[in-house]
């Protein structure tokens, strides 16, 4: 039996390799981000510091890594796999990664007398905790043969499909197809929301007629519960189109509907949807028609009651000044995710905590021990509780009170009826708080 290491512990690969160490496997685990090891430990596995590491004790090593430059640092970077791993071991990559990086790959890890598989995976996080992937496999069928058992501890299928870098092409072509269906799904929703249509009546249509995928199937519920925790997220999703896109370039393929679904994804991403799941491209759509292509009884309740409330009391002015002292005393927690240039062409970033304090006619109040500038452009994340997506805000105040800055931030990008939601949640904090 195979001595396995596993490196790459995010949405994918932690469920991938509990599968692994369920079925009896030696697993050693290595992931760049620390503490995502703890529950594989539970189960049996071993954890190492470094790739190098790993490699040298294993004879069959699998990655799963988010992107082309993180699998460089993994295979090429120090204590990389490459420079550490022992001739005959098998190496098997499913990451989404570029066709060219796969083909470099097979290349490099023969040089060092090892056999390369590129074998990305369909199906989402709940596929890779049932263990019902499908491996698409790039590489020699002699190799792919001798891992098909391991394979199959995490997948109900192992599909061939050609030499080196054609596990790659495929995976770039299948996730056009998905990208587009997601997308199709919500522009349809949006539709029949702007006509009046249930969506629950809606979607039970569709899952029922010829517009009917796995997608649908997926998603529907996650819609109607307006859960956009992440199956797969937006910014992967964006990455693979992106990379589909770069490939069509290269095989001279015409793929117009690619490059417009990929424009509607980095409006997303550009939108602070990036790290929810794909689905979530939703709120986008719900901006540009000015309502939900979706309906919830707790949010519609939620903005009844606080309706109900304002206006059955009247406020005087002294009233309203003592109103507002207790909204600015709430304490609601947010994330901020902070974007900073690195170099040219793209940006670093970091996610800090901050608290809610106030709503006003142009924006919020926020406050927060991590230090910003004016002018800066933070993106907002609300609590799950509120149903709103991540917002863009302006810095355009900051008051200092010992390390504590509250910061006033300019909204934009809110569509009418969200703002009418975010006052009815803070209305929701402020009753509760009383």
């Amino acid at each position: 039996m195979f001595k396995i290491a596993f490196i790459g512990l995010g949405v994918m690969g932690e469920p991938m390799a509990a599968n692994l160490l369920r079925k009896g496997y030696s697993v050693t685990v290595f992931n760049r981000t620390p503490g995502k090891a703890d529950k594989l430990l539970e189960l049996g596995a071993d954890e190492v510091s470094s790739p190098a590491a790993a490699a040298r004790v294993s004879d069959l090593i699998i990655t799963m890594i988010s992107n082309d430059d993180a699998i460089r640092e993994v295979y090429y970077g120090e204590n990389g796999l490459l420079g550490a791993m022992m001739p005959g071991t098998i190496v098997v990559d499913s990451s989404t990664i570029s066709p060219v990086l796969a083909r470099q790959l097979h290349t490099d890890v023969s040089a060092k007398y090892g056999d390369f598989l590129d074998a990305p995976v369909t199906g989402s996080k709940p596929a890779a905790e049932s263990g019902s992937l499908v491996f698409m496999v790039g590489g020699d069928i002699e190799v792919i043969h001798k891992v098909h058992d391991v394979l199959n501890a995490m997948g109900r299928k192992v599909i061939p499909m050609g030499p080196g870098g054609s596990g790659s092409t495929a995976k770039l072509a299948h996730n056009t197809i998905v990208g587009i269906n997601v997308a199709a799904l919500l522009e349809g929703m949006a539709i029949a929301a702007s006509g009046g249509i249930d969506a629950k009546s809606f979607l039970e249509l569709v899952q029922s007629g010829g517009a009917a995928s796995k997608m649908a199937e997926l998603k529907a519920p996650k819609l109607l519960e307006r859960d956009f925790s992440v199956q797969f997220s937006l910014a992967l999703m964006l990455k693979d189109l992106r990379l589909a896109s770069s490939l069509s370039d290269e095989l001279k393929t015409p793929t117009p509907i690619l490059e417009t679904v990929k424009s509607l994804y980095q409006v997303g991403d550009a939108m602070g949807l990036g790290e929810l799941d794909l689905s979530a491209l939703a709120h986008g759509y719900e901006q540009w028609i000015n309502k939900r292509i979706t309906t919830h009884s707790d949010a519609q309740e939620i903005v009844a009651a606080a309706s109900e409330a304002t206006a059955a009391v009247p406020v005087s002015d002294s009233a309203q000044n003592r109103r507002r002292a207790e909204r600015l005393a709430l304490n609601v927690p947010l994330k901020l995710s902070i974007y900073q240039w690195a170099q040219e062409g793209s940006f670093s970033g970091q996610l800090i905590d901050g608290t809610l304090c106030d709503i006003s006619e142009s924006g919020l109040q926020i406050s927060s021990n991590f230090p910003l500038e004016c002018d800066m452009f933070v993106v907002i994340h609300f609590p799950q509780d509120s149903e709103l997506p991540p917002v863009t805000g302006r810095i355009i105040r900051i008051e200092t009170n010992g390390s504590r800055f509250r910061y006033g931030c300019l909204l934009a990008g809110l569509a009418p009826y969200q703002r009418l939601q975010l006052e009815a949640y803070i209305n929701k904090q402020r009753i509760t708080a009383d």
